[in-house]
């Protein structure tokens, strides 16, 4: 069993001050899996007094100490693989060949690419007779989801520090261990005492009160658009930035001359990756009327072939959800479709056969959504597609776009200059063509509910900088 019952302050481990010890369950089983430190506000105070005793410091390291310090934490990160694999999949359920192959190559991608943006990015800048510098806004929080934690632990660290920004770390409730890895592997890699601080602990409680801490001066939050309301009000106290990446509820729209075998390895990788649990899924999939039976032929037989068990053993393809009140939600979003209306060609609720205990869903896929149903409006975080049909390329488009998400948006077809043109019209704050690879240097983040400000690449390192104009010599 695991025992987190420490948080990192200041350069060491301590014992929470006036919070407790939780449990967490594992996934898969239901039992107790370990324990870790429920921070309180007055452990976020100290938290918060040492990053902002480590900024004045921090901030003024040059840029190739900056550089040096990101490739000594990659590098510290690929020793530690291993461990932090392992702790993605005990408090998420992922399956470990997945936790190797995405999560913690996302992590080491994401410090790598870090220090590789730090190297040309430009803190000044001559306008007309005046100098323009961009400097370390201050403190930064980061507040964390459990669906993805390992890519966003290290997305958000990576670019605070890049910036020269000291971190306090909230991590989601539910996944703790991945952060804890992360602070002993920052730890070992040599990160100065305060620059890098870790609090577990409940958001409703710790959370707001790093939102709303007057020394706070930068918040990164990634969650759920209602949770964001709440960190924004807390932050709007001491007018701080703000910057968010939240929920969505994607489309992938099938062109009339898609290649359906490869259009369903797609569909099938990012239902069944992480579980279903990806906001940025493209779980609503728009398909040309005249073939939903083709699509659906080559989709079912492969959906039936889905290994679901033991996310610990390298055959399975899927996991549990992260939690029974996760699961609840799925079996509630499942329901819901079939009260609405919504065909179910494969799945529904209930867990899968022969798994008689952990939070396991069976993949779901339902036929016949319009746009007005609540399984096309609301993210799940579950593995549910929706599949809904089109006449027109046109109508596609505003299927698409008839939403309050604008996270991701996804195009196949035959033609590449067709399936652009379509994905220039998707409102979304990025769009993949042709199931094109991550290009993790390129900005990441939503528009309309599914948030502000970006992450990844130059521009998230922006979001830590503050902008000087110097007027006079």
């Amino acid at each position: 069993m695991r025992e987190h019952t420490e948080l990192y302050i200041d350069g060491t481990w301590r014992q929470p001050l006036d919070g407790t010890v939780i449990d967490l369950t594992d996934p898969a089983t239901d039992e107790v899996s370990g324990r870790v430190a429920l921070g309180g506000e007055a452990d976020i105070d100290l938290a918060v007094a040492a990053a902002n005793r480590a900024f004045p410091f921090f901030s003024r390291t040059t840029r190739q100490e900056r550089i040096d310090l990101l490739e000594r934490i990659a590098d510290e990160y690929e020793r530690r693989a291993r461990d932090m694999a392992q702790a993605v999949t005990a408090e998420l359920g992922c399956p470990l060949p997945l936790s190797r192959s995405r999560h913690v190559a996302a992590g080491i991608i994401q410090f790598r690419a870090a220090a590789q943006a730090l190297k040309t990015f430009a803190f000044s800048e001559e306008r007309g007779a005046t100098p323009i510098r961009k400097e370390p806004i201050g403190v930064a929080a980061l507040i964390t989801p459990w669906n993805f934690p390992a890519l966003q632990l290290a997305d958000k660290t990576a670019s605070a520090l890049a910036a020269g920004c000291t971190v306090v770390l909230k991590p989601a409730r539910l996944a703790p261990y991945s952060a804890v890895v992360l602070a002993e592997i920052l730890e070992a890699a040599g990160v100065p005492a305060g620059v890098f601080n870790l609090v577990t602990g409940r958001g409703s409680l710790i959370g707001n009160a790093l939102a709303s801490h007057p020394d706070v001066a930068v918040v990164s939050f990634t969650g759920s658009s209602e949770t964001a309301l709440q960190v924004n009000a807390a932050a709007a106290k001491s007018a701080k930035r703000v910057t968010c990446e939240l929920g969505g509820k994607s489309p992938q729209v099938i062109m009339p001359d898609a290649d359906l075998d490869v259009v369903v390895g797609t569909v099938l990788t990012w239902l069944t990756a992480n579980n279903g649990q990806i906001c940025s899924a493209p779980s609503r999939t728009l398909v040309p009327r005249e073939r939903l039976e083709e699509f659906l032929s080559v989709l079912l037989p492969r959906i039936e072939s889905i290994n679901i068990g033991n996310p610990l053993a390298e055959e399975t393809d899927m996991g549990p959800l992260i939690s029974d009140e996760q699961w609840r939600t799925v079996q509630h979003y499942i329901g819901t479709g079939l009260d609405e209306g919504a065909h179910l060609v494969t799945g529904g609720l209930g867990r899968p056969d022969g798994l008689e205990r952990g939070h396991f869903v069976k993949p779901t896929v339902f036929t016949g959504v319009t746009n007005d149903m609540t399984i096309a409006q609301q993210e799940i975080l579950g593995p549910v597609m929706s599949i809904t049909t089109y006449d027109t390329v046109d109508e596609a488009v505003e299927i698409a776009n008839d939403i309050r998400y604008g996270l991701a948006g996804y195009v196949t077809g035959g033609d590449p200059a067709n399936a652009a043109d379509v994905g220039s019209r998707i409102e979304a704050g990025y769009v993949v063509l042709n199931n094109a690879d991550f290009d993790w240097t390129a900005p990441l983040s939503g528009c309309k509910a599914s948030g502000n400000g970006r992450e990844w690449g130059p521009e998230g390192l922006q979001e830590y900088l503050e902008t000087k104009a110097v007027l006079g010599r």
